[in-house]
């Protein structure tokens, strides 16, 4: 069976060649190749002996996405790639640039089992996970085309198609990679992980010290309006997630972000604000105030303009910070709950 060298992190990698016979050495080299070189072909690997790379040709691969079709918007400044895997489905990817730096979007499964009702990889359901090596992959596409643009990916935010934390051994592996310090070298606070509240899986990113950027789905202060906007609150209800997260700020000192999709007459009115105020009480938090993407699953419309200002307001005067986010991508489909294929 081949590998994909994209699976592997820099010490699984060289443990493979050692296995193999290979030097140490030889490891670095490769790894340079593929993550500073953004090289796809084992033949071009000059610096390496022709036996290994006889043996990468017969044992390895690296993972390829086709280019099904590619989006762009915002001047070009956000680009949404439809990318093919091997066995036929497609994800979504998509590049964010801000003057030298590109912010890559990525994708942790084919379609996702949460059903959100505002989203629109929710409602098209689930297919399967994806490998470490898909998920570097897709990275890898935004960092060519950065430097293709003279830019640097330089951050990654895992907030793609699927629930990263329910293919959490993939997506970990993954960020591994992408944060080796050999290779593209994204830093912890440059990575974000987002989570519709999958308790478990930040109270083990908590016990394996990972503190990545953590983002947190809420969307609503109360339990049964959460699990009808979120069914995963009926799994993981409100108190446990909260309680998770509190773990997670104590274990690692990070601030963690929460995200609020604002819908129209829904969860926007000023009380609101200030049960949420009162939910976040004592956390190191910090609120996103996301405008509603349109989808076709859901009627819902996005929260007026002064709504936002008001609610953000509210917040403030509690003394929690929050940021109303500027929508990249809408018009082609890219923003936040609109990926699907």
């Amino acid at each position: 069976m081949m590998t994909d060298l994209y699976g592997l992190a820099r010490a699984e990698l060289g443990a493979t060649l050692s296995r193999a016979g290979f030097a140490d050495v030889h490891a670095g080299r490769v790894w340079g190749y593929l993550y500073r070189g953004f090289e796809r072909d084992f033949g071009a690997m000059r610096e390496l002996p022709p036996r290994l790379i006889d043996w990468l040709r017969e044992n390895a691969t690296l993972c390829e996405l086709g280019v099904a079709r590619e989006t762009a918007a915002d001047d070009g400044l956000t680009t949404k790639s439809l990318l093919a895997l091997s066995d036929g489905r497609e994800i979504e990817a998509v590049r964010m640039q801000i003057g030298e730096r590109t912010t890559a979007c990525l994708s942790s499964q084919v379609g996702c089992a949460l059903g959100c009702v505002f989203c629109a990889t929710g409602q098209m359901g689930f297919e399967r996970n994806l490998t470490a090596g898909e998920i570097v992959a897709q990275a890898l596409h935004v960092a060519r085309a950065a430097r293709a643009n003279g830019s640097r990916l330089r951050n990654v935010v895992v907030m793609g198609m699927g629930e990263p934390l329910l293919n959490y051994d993939a997506v970990m592996t993954a960020l591994d990679v992408l944060r080796d310090p050999a290779g593209l070298a994204i830093g912890f606070k440059q990575i974000t992980v987002s989570t519709v509240g999958v308790a478990p899986g930040i109270v083990r990113m908590a016990d394996e010290g990972r503190p990545y950027s953590l983002a947190v789905s809420l969307h609503a202060a109360d339990q049964t309006e959460r699990a009808a906007l979120l069914p995963v609150a009926r799994t993981w209800p409100l108190d446990v997630l909260l309680d998770a997260c509190r773990y997670y700020a104590a274990k690692t000192g990070r601030r963690i972000f929460f995200e609020w999709t604002v819908i129209a007459g829904r969860n926007d009115a000023l009380e609101q604000a200030d049960e949420l105020a009162t939910l976040l009480a004592g956390l190191p938090a910090h609120v996103n105030l996301i405008p509603l993407n349109a989808t076709t699953g859901f009627d819902g419309a996005a929260g007026e303009a002064a709504a936002l200002d008001a609610f953000q307001a509210r917040l403030r005067a509690h003394g929690l910070p929050a940021t109303v986010r500027r929508t990249r991508g809408e018009q082609i489909a890219a923003a936040c709950g609109q990926l699907a294929v």
